[in-house]
């Protein structure tokens, strides 16, 4: 008699499983050489892969291959039990020869779940034509409404150990982040203390939908459960000193002028231990929290500590115990931010998240009137002296790494970052805020999510940006023009001009991330159904080497948003 078997409980972490599944289809009548060179082509793709792409906490993803070649329906089972198996939840192909579609990848992709990610690349080969197979197949799933991306690229024609050329292997690589990030955050949940702050109802939680398209889970928790564990002092008590006397030894100053304001930094402090275990209990991959106005600013109750430190930890690559994966966190609850920056971090592999106010928009003539105030001369051809630049500033949740150029050293970090008291009027409660100028010539992307209920679909507002650097007492008059204590970034964008960011902006927030190639931005929007949105007249429609192919169910279809908004209204 059969036995049901007990699961094992004894898992060190919670790590959503993401596996790559590598695969040829073939033609059943090609020689045993043509055979073994596609076998190479296998494993070759499969190694790329595994030595290239990495999970955001920097551990490789698991990459499998099969070797039995899908040349009938026979093998098409075989492989996808093989799959099946290995957990496969992603799926490449690599044919260099003809096949039968319907005989190999379409019998092959019926045995998966609708909506795993598939990806065929191939050389552009005319002895052995898997380029022919590949648009055979591309056109045959795009017919009946399912997504396929294709990447026709270069290995040698000839030969048994081709080598996939280094543009094929970016183009592939970008699409495998897009698939990790789009399978791997499905079934995962973020935690929001609090509710919608200030009225802001861009920063609503939109749980059905972010459910429906994400696959993601929104925690909403009381903020009174963060003051009572803080009460309770529910935290460790060495870490805490731990975590203080790491801030005090690296930072370039902590404001505190008696024994009241000491106790607030250990609140602050206290506050990242309690939310960092809440998070690993509920096996959280985000954050938010309310903060205003019910925390730190109405004075009708007691005000507590800003959590900006708190926040800003969460968002950067270390802490007081070394390297960490960047968990994104948004300040003021705002999950459509929140869930921006998570899937930036993703997309690149571990970057840390910026999260901004639009708080002014600074055009050419601005700054050059500033400039004569305070008795300055600038020269007048930097970028952000013709073209202008926005201040990026926001009390909470920015990233210590932004303090620094990626893969900067912590320490030379924590040496530009300053923690005064919060601004009082904003903060009663007071607290320490986290305060730097981040340097010039980071160059990534600057983007934000935004949602629309006339056709349930969320879409992605972005440009390529850069940070720029002005001179010192410019710098400090655009700071002391907002709040000079908040951490402040000043970005350019590339195409769009300042006017086009003015109007064009979808909330009071937005959010940059660098090592993030456009492409591979372009990939996730297309798994995930998100609108891709550039109201930037200067921005052309596709720039070879930057941006994805359009697939070709999004030419079939009436162009790329309009295939979109369908899709959507399948569900």
């Amino acid at each position: 008699m059969n036995k049901a078997v007990k699961a094992n409980t004894n898992l060190s972490s919670y790590i959503k499983n993401v596996v790559i599944g590598v695969f040829a289809p073939c033609d059943p009548r090609i020689d045993e050489e043509s055979r073994q060179r596609v076998k190479n082509i296998i494993e070759m793709t499969a190694n790329i892969i595994a030595q290239k792409v990495k999970l955001p906490d920097g551990s490789p993803c698991k990459v499998v291959y099969s070797d039995i070649l899908i040349d009938g329906e026979k093998q098409a089972d075989i492989v996808a039990r093989q799959f099946e198996n290995e957990k496969v939840n992603i799926l490449v192909g690599v044919p260099d020869t003809w096949a039968f579609p319907q005989l190999t990848l379409i019998s092959f992709l019926q045995q998966f779940p609708s909506d795993t990610p598939i990806n065929l690349t191939c050389g552009n080969s005319g002895p052995k034509p898997g380029v022919v197979y590949t648009h055979a197949c591309s056109g045959a799933i795009s017919q009946y409404g399912k997504l396929i991306h294709i990447i026709v690229g270069n290995w040698p024609d000839t030969g048994l150990n081709p080598v996939m050329s280094e543009e094929t292997q970016k183009q592939l690589i970008d699409w495998c982040y897009a698939a990790i990030t789009y399978t791997g955050l499905k079934g995962r949940r973020v935690v929001i203390f609090g509710h919608d702050s200030m009225g802001m109802e861009t920063a609503l939680a939109h749980i059905i939908p972010t459910r429906k398209i994400f696959g993601i889970e929104i925690t909403r928790l009381d903020m009174k459960l963060l003051a009572d564990m803080l009460n309770k002092e529910a935290y460790n008590k060495e870490e805490l000193k731990e975590l203080r006397n790491w801030l005090e030894k690296n930072s370039g100053g902590i404001e505190i002028r008696n024994e009241e304001d000491s106790k607030r930094l250990n609140q602050s402090l206290a506050m990242y231990l309690i939310v960092r275990d809440i998070m690993k209990d509920l096996n959280a991959v985000g954050g938010g929290f309310m903060s205003q106005l019910e925390w730190g600013s109405d004075k009708r109750g007691i005000p507590l500590p800003v959590a900006d430190i708190m926040e800003s930890i969460f968002n950067s690559t270390f802490d007081h115990n070394g390297k960490k994966q960047p968990v994104p966190y948004a300040t003021e609850a705002d999950v459509q931010g929140l869930l921006t920056m998570l899937f930036f971090t993703y997309l690149s592999g571990g970057a840390p998240p910026l999260f901004m106010d639009f708080r002014k928009v600074w055009e050419g003539w601005e700054i050059k009137q500033l400039a004569e105030k305070i008795g300055i001369k600038i020269k007048g051809d930097e970028i952000w002296a013709v073209k202008g630049f926005v201040d990026g500033d926001n009390s909470g949740s920015a990233s210590f790494d932004w303090a620094g150029y990626p893969g900067e050293k912590p320490e030379e970090i924590m040496k530009r970052i300053k923690f005064p008291l919060a601004d009082e009027f904003y903060f009663p409660g007071l607290g320490n805020s986290v305060t730097f100028v981040s340097p010039g010539g980071i160059k990534g992307i600057a983007g934000r999510l935004a949602y629309s209920s006339l056709n349930n679909i969320f879409s992605m507002i972005w440009d390529e940006a850069e940070t720029v650097e002005l001179p010192e007492k410019l710098a400090e008059a655009v700071c002391k023009t907002s709040t000079y204590t908040w951490p402040h970034t000043f970005v350019v964008p590339k195409y769009a001009s300042m006017i086009e960011y003015k109007q064009y902006a979808p909330a009071n927030h937005f959010h940059m991330i660098w090592d993030l190639p456009v492409a591979r931005l372009q990939y996730w929007m297309d798994l995930s159904n998100v609108l891709s949105v550039n109201p930037w007249k200067d921005r052309p429609e596709f720039i070879e080497g930057i941006d994805r192919p359009l697939p070709l169910l999004y030419l079939i279809n009436g162009g790329e948003t309009e295939t979109k908004l369908k899709i959507a209204q399948k569900f």
